[in-house]
């Protein structure tokens, strides 16, 4: 099923939720609604779902306008993040339910039953009450409730918020594999950028009820479109320096104060999109080498004040001209807190933002 949104606002009084949102999302693609809290799109969710009514705009599945069209008539596949089965019913009577209420017989529903628990590795439980199941169990019951009845799009709002780490890594794992075995159109809302980065084909991250870019993990991480998407994807996050776009005959250099960039080959497209002199230089911490020593005249240098392990590497903190810089090094860097190091800049990885529209150019 494809799905379509075009010119999607929605308002409460004076708030407005969701701002001219218009996307395509491809049949059997999996897509990730990603951003803050308060950004738009569990609202977005629940107007696809037909359980709000747009303000204005439409909405289309396979070309056709079902903005109009209830829930029911939708025919969508909704999973909370609190899961909400029933408490008194078991698994087995969970996962029918939809299907009772539809009047199926009953021969059709105990087949349609042992397919989707199958599927989702429930089999085993279907005769266990939701008070005996773990978090892994209930929020598999509750997909396979959704799942038996077909749904032509299957819409999760933040179904793994409320389970701990290690079990959400697994689930995420499970849940791509999910999709790819059901070939169906899945819309994932989260606020965990891993969770979309890692299951996504496409991922519409968006701010302040308006998209902001939408696009493939890759596309995202590399070539954001503006600061927002440039912060808010990355972790830990990519680091911004503010500094000053200098002339010098024909080669062009960023002034930070305390040291200087040669970004001549980005000079083109910097004198298309620059507002103004004033730029920030985007660079990933992972794009950044930290050493003792001096290994390049264009070295950054640098005070540590502090270093956070994370297993094979460390998050070294560092003061430069002012700024706070963080970089992932490696165990085999000595961080010392307090001692002078030198940062060195890929400048193939760096990202150039023009200060006042926030728009990335390079």
């Amino acid at each position: 099923m494809k799905v379509a949104l075009e010119n999607l606002r929605k308002e409460f009084g004076k708030l407005v939720a969701v701002d001219n949102l218009s996307l395509e999302i491809k049949d059997k693609h999996f897509v990730s609604f990603l951003g803050p809290s308060g950004c738009g799109k569990t609202t977005t969710l629940r107007m696809i779902a037909g359980l709000l009514a747009p303000s204005s705009g439409k909405i289309f599945f396979d070309g056709k306008d079902v903005t109009e069209m209830t829930p029911q008539d939708r025919k969508v596949g909704l999973v909370f993040q609190d899961y909400a089965v029933f408490p008194h019913m078991n698994a087995y009577n969970n996962i029918a339910w939809g299907l009772k209420i539809r009047r199926v017989p009953k021969q059709e529903i105990k087949k349609k039953v042992t397919e989707v628990a199958e599927l989702l590795n429930v089999n085993d439980i279907l005769r266990t009450m939701p008070s005996s199941m773990n978090q892994s169990e209930l929020q598999r019951v509750a997909l396979a409730r959704t799942l038996v009845t077909n749904p032509s799009v299957l819409l999760l709002d933040e179904p793994l918020s409320n389970i701990d780490a290690a079990l959400r890594a697994r689930m995420r794992t499970e849940l791509k594999r999910l999709q790819l075995d059901i070939m169906q159109t899945v819309i994932y809302v989260t606020h965990d950028q891993i969770e979309a980065m890692s299951m996504s084909d496409e991922v519409a991250v968006m701010n302040l009820g308006v998209l902001q870019q939408f696009g493939s993990p890759d596309e995202i991480y590399n070539h954001p479109n503006n600061r927002f998407v440039a912060g808010f994807i990355g972790s830990p996050p990519m680091n911004f320096i503010d500094v000053s776009l200098e002339e010098e005959g024909d080669r062009l250099y960023l002034d930070q104060g305390t040291f200087r960039m040669d970004v001549t080959k980005y000079g083109k497209t910097i004198k298309e999109g620059a507002s103004s002199s004033e730029l920030t230089l985007g660079i990933r911490p992972e794009d950044l080498l930290i050493d003792a020593q001096r290994t390049s005249k264009t070295d950054v240098e640098a005070s540590i004040f502090a270093v956070e392990p994370i297993g094979s590497e460390s998050i070294v903190n560092v003061m430069a001209g002012g700024t706070t810089i963080r970089v992932i090094a490696s165990d085999e860097v000595t961080a010392k807190l307090g001692k002078t190091s030198y940062v060195g800049f890929d400048v193939d990885k760096i990202h150039l933002i023009d200060k006042k529209t926030e728009k990335v150019m390079v």
